[in-house]
């Protein structure tokens, strides 16, 4: 099978390559940009092991039109922060070129070859007002959810599930991942071809490049190893703040199923899922700060910034049941072990956060 990986020099996309690469199934072929900084070095590395990696941007229709013809598009190419758009650094209107038009125009490639059309999604894309409803508590060094006083649809012990709220206000980066997916599912059911929907849990992995607000595992961990300053912000300055981990070589097994999996015979329901790390993978900030002590050896000291910041959230992790019930899906990559992977490759590469910064 041939296939296009779109942002495949990010961390994600290079990830997926890379795994595919060792199983030699398939014909990868890349599509990338080259603007995020440490890009540069995926794109070293992958050409090396013999991929065709096409300099280009989703954004711009005639390099998507140039692309030659693939069995399937799997779209990891979007600005993944939730901070985009309003954090000054880059614009609402470059946001949505990058996230919404850029998928418009994969989409519409898959029209024309009949590709199937693998989106990696987001857990952005619940609602903000929803995940704030769902109680909270300290417990030791992290956010527990609590008993709500109503059943809140979507939510349980497992987590959030796909049945949760989504919709405004999910922040301008879950809405425009959310239009991707509406979008994608519309041309799936219009002009006839595969189309599938994975809504990701928190990626984390080597090699990630180390941004507070595209990698909080890979940050943090090269940050302690560098010395560079942290900081606890909101929430009282605690760091209780959890979310799950989930390295993207372990989406390969589900990935191959879909591919496989004529669409015809799911409804639209099931061909959007959650994967995640799951309860299993949830880690608070304290207990990140606490890992790294121990495995880092050196104790580091954690600022406190007690002022709230637009978009975050106590506690986050995605129910993947479903993606188990269907697929038969689940991580195999424990968060201790990824982690471990992480600090080897800040021994190795003791100024990553300059490289994946400038």
């Amino acid at each position: 099978m041939k296939i296009i990986i779109t942002g495949i020099c990010g961390f994600v996309g290079s990830a997926l390559a890379q795994s595919w690469l060792a199983q030699g199934h398939h014909t990868i072929i890349g599509l990338d940009n080259l603007s995020r900084p440490g890009s540069q070095v995926n794109w070293q590395k992958l050409r090396s092991m013999g991929v065709r990696v096409i300099h280009g941007d989703i954004r711009h229709a005639s390099d998507v039109d140039a692309l030659p013809p693939a069995d399937a598009v799997i779209d990891a190419a979007a600005n993944p922060s939730v901070l985009a758009g309003v954090d000054g650094q880059s614009s609402s209107r470059q946001l949505v070129e990058h996230n919404l038009a850029g998928t418009i125009n994969l989409l519409e490639y898959c029209r024309r070859h009949q590709a199937a059309f693998v989106m990696l999604s987001t857990s952005r894309v619940y609602q903000i007002t929803a995940l704030l409803a769902v109680p909270t508590q300290a417990h030791g060094q992290r956010f527990v959810p609590g008993a709500p006083a109503a059943p809140i649809p979507g939510f349980s012990e497992a987590g959030i599930d796909e049945s949760f709220p989504t919709g405004a206000p999910c922040s301008l980066y879950g809405a425009t991942k959310l239009a991707s997916e509406n979008m994608a599912l519309e041309y799936g059911q219009a002009f006839k071809f595969p189309v599938w929907i994975n809504r990701c849990g928190v990626m984390a992995g080597a090699g990630q490049f180390a941004r507070a607000d595209q990698g909080i595992f890979s940050y943090w961990i090269h940050s302690w190893h560098e010395n560079a300053p942290l900081k606890y912000i909101g929430f009282d300055g605690t760091g209780r703040q959890v979310r799950d981990c989930l390295h993207p070589a372990d989406l390969i097994p589900l990935l191959d199923q879909q591919l496989a999996q004529p669409h015809h015979d799911w409804p639209v329901a099931d061909r959007v899922i959650n994967v995640s790390g799951g309860m299993a993978s949830a880690m608070s900030l304290a207990e990140l700060s606490q890992w790294c002590a121990a495995h880092l050896k050196v104790e580091r000291r954690v600022a406190a910034d007690l002022t709230p910041r637009p978009f975050d959230l106590p506690w986050i992790v995605l129910d993947h049941s479903k993606a188990t019930r269907l697929w038969n899906w689940q991580p195999r990559q424990s968060t201790h072990d990824i982690l471990l992977d992480i600090a080897e490759h800040a021994r190795v590469h003791p100024d990553w956060l300059s490289l994946s910064r400038s």
